[in-house]
């Protein structure tokens, strides 16, 4: 079932949301102060490209400079990225089968507001004990 959500998703709206990632990751990696949230970016898009079977969970260890990386983010990309994400859940949330998506959509939205300190990991292993 994954794999099918997974591809209608990639088609109305996981590859135009990777893009948005993609520019924002390539945006901010053009300083070597914005590398660290470029790479976020990236991983983050890889995570929206392909979501169902997913999920993130907080990192250990991450304490306050994370915090403080995120403010910045969420000024410059978090923001944007989020209003994408609520555009694209809106649109899909016309349709019946679309409701799903756009429920995976809104699920989106806290990590690409505040994505440093998260962990993006597979479903099964979300609840298991990492070391």
């Amino acid at each position: 079932m994954k794999t099918i959500l997974n591809l209608i998703w990639l088609v109305f709206s996981g590859f135009w949301l990777f893009l948005g990632y993609l520019v924002a990751g390539v945006l901010l990696c053009i300083t070597i102060i914005g590398i660290p949230f470029g790479v976020a970016a990236f991983r983050i898009g890889v995570y929206a490209l392909w979501p169902f079977g997913y999920t993130t969970v907080e990192r250990r260890g991450a304490g306050a400079p994370s915090f403080v990386v995120n403010v910045l983010w969420l000024i410059l990309a978090g923001w944007w990225l989020a209003l994408g994400h609520i555009l694209t859940g809106l649109a899909l949330c016309v349709t019946i089968i679309g409701i799903p998506l756009g429920i995976a959509n809104f699920k989106l939205i806290p990590v690409s507001l505040f994505p440093l300190g998260r962990e993006i990991v597979r479903t099964d292993q979300a609840f298991t004990d990492r070391w």
